[in-house]
Formats: C-alpha cells, sequence, structure tokens
C-alpha cells in the first residue's frame, strides 16, 4: 500500500484485541513530511545506507540499521534516504491521521 514515505505492509489491523498496528514500510527519497495527531510511531531500522537519517520538526538524527526512533503525535516527520523500517503505530493506525502542512 503506498504511503507518504514509500510502501507499507500493515499487519494486525484487524486484531481489535490489539491497541497497535505493525507496518513494515519501505521507505524511498520521496518521503514526505507528514505528522499524526493522535497516533505515536516507533521506527525499528532493519535496513538502511550510511547516510540514512529522519527528521522530527526539521532537526535531522542520523539513524543506522538496529536504531529506534520514537515519534509522538504533532510531530513533523519523515524518513531521509532508501531504507527498510519497522513501525509500531499506536493506537492502530488509521489513514485519515496522516497530515501534512
Amino acid at each position: 500500500m503506498d504511503c507518504p514515505c514509500g510502501t507499507a505492509r500493515r499487519a494486525l489491523t484487524e486484531r481489535s484485541d490489539l491497541p497497535f498496528t505493525f507496518h513494515r514500510t519501505e521507505i524511498t527519497e520521496t518521503a514526505r513530511t507528514h505528522y499524526h495527531r493522535t497516533i505515536t510511531e516507533t521506527y525499528y531500522i532493519l535496513k538502511c545506507g550510511p547516510d540514512a537519517a529522519v527528521e522530527l520538526d526539521g532537526r535531522r538524527i542520523a539513524v543506522k540499521t538496529g536504531d529506534c526512533i520514537v515519534i509522538p503525535p504533532e510531530t513533523r516527520h519523515r524518513a531521509v534516504g532508501r531504507m527498510t523500517v519497522l513501525v509500531i503505530a499506536y493506537p492502530k493506525f488509521d489513514p485519515a491521521d496522516e497530515w501534512f502542512d
């Protein structure tokens, strides 16, 4: 499924007994800055290049394979560079909670 970051495979969306979802996201160079009003996302970097980074409210943070970044609600964010990320969304991911400035 296409998303602002690239392509996401979402899991556990139909489980009513779980308060979160997992996404395996292939992030592209064209990832768009966005934010969520209610969702906290946690990115676990599975694979990335040497110049990979995550921007949080305009501040660029270098990342490497194995790093984990927590992104609270209202934080404008995007990944920079190609990478594969496991995203944990809490509460469950809702496409209506993706916002752009």
